[in-house]
């Protein structure tokens, strides 16, 4: 997966968590319909091992 798009699904994780939901899609949706067909396999695995990511707080949410 090419750093760029880790880069927006893990914002749109921190977005998500902060109740941002409209800005976290607005992120994450073109990077993930720009991709490949390779890389949207990786996109989708990636957001099945990180779905806590985008639901859990931590210490600081």
């Amino acid at each position: 997966m090419r750093p760029s798009t880790l880069h927006a699904l893990e914002l749109a994780a921190v977005l998500t968590r902060q109740d941002q939901f409209i800005e976290a899609v607005s992120i994450a949706e073109p990077v993930i319909l720009a991709a490949d067909i390779e890389e949207r396999a990786e996109i989708r695995q990636w957001l099945a091992d990180h779905a806590d990511d985008f639901t859990s707080r931590g210490e600081n949410g």
